[in-house]
């Protein structure tokens, strides 16, 4: 466990602020990404902004998509990347690719997080997901799901203070005898470590108790989008689709459906 702290602390020792990171290598999944020291020589995006954050909110649009494991985060993502152009990054994912990149210092940190169904570091999250948002930016998108993140309120503060203001907060609820049932029969195939009941059940306490305030945060300033992930995915896309539509006042691209797949 020690090992565990000495490299935590090591990263966030390493990384620094976060306007000083150079953008990662080119690689063609976000997800792939290795967490890359500063380089100071490296220019900032023409996204960057004057405000101390590392994208300019009125050039980025970022939104958080949070739910229990198994409310249906991914699944409706790919559909909302479909229809409006978005970069879908998974902080899970990010982390799972990290945790198995070889030579990663990290990747027993992260590991352990993951098992015992706890909170990753934030510097090592925020740091991961702000290289893949520079490189897709690097490209001309500028709009974002971040799917599973934040888990916690100073994560939350972090991030939109340090890399980029949120402009919605997408929340999908289901039960939990439901996702349950959900993950216990996408652990069959998924060959996820954490698709197993003792992991599921210590991710569903993790996210009640971590995620509560930061949803009740971003709701006094009336970033939420709360809907109920529990109906067939069609009805529910229905409703997401709508609902960021008319949040963020944004139009389908052309040749998107007009209504859910």
């Amino acid at each position: 466990m020690d090992k565990l702290k000495q490299a935590a602390h090591a990263f966030h020792d390493k990384v620094g602020p976060s306007d000083d990171m150079a953008p990662p290598p080119g690689q063609d999944r976000a997800q792939n990404k290795p967490v890359d020291p500063p380089n100071p020589s490296d220019q900032r995006t023409s996204a960057a902004s004057s405000s101390g954050t590392a994208f300019d909110q009125s050039k980025v649009k970022v939104v958080y998509v949070l739910g229990g494991p198994g409310a249906g985060k991914g699944s409706n993502c790919q559909r909302l990347v479909d229809d409006f152009d978005f970069v879908h990054l998974s902080a899970g994912d990010l982390l799972r690719a990290e945790q198995n990149r070889e030579g990663s210092e990290y990747g027993d940190l992260i590991r352990h997080n993951i098992r015992e169904g706890t909170i990753v570091p934030m510097e090592v999250t925020i740091k991961l997901l702000e290289n893949a948002m520079r490189e897709s930016i690097d490209k001309g998108q500028s709009r974002f799901l971040i799917d599973g993140f934040p888990r916690k309120l100073d994560q939350a503060h972090k991030f939109d203070e340090s890399v980029c203001p949120s402009s919605l907060v997408l929340v999908l609820t289901c039960p939990e005898k439901v996702l349950l049932e959900r993950l216990l029969e996408r652990g069959k195939t998924s060959g996820r470590d954490d698709d197993n009941e003792e992991s599921i059940k210590k991710r569903f306490k993790t996210f009640t108790e971590t995620s509560s305030p930061v949803i009740e945060y971003y709701r006094g300033s009336g970033k939420v989008l709360e809907l109920d992930s529990t109906p067939p995915l069609d009805e529910v896309y229905a409703s997401v689709r709508a609902g960021v539509q008319e949040k963020l006042g944004i139009s389908p691209k052309s040749g998107a459906k007009s209504t859910a797949n």
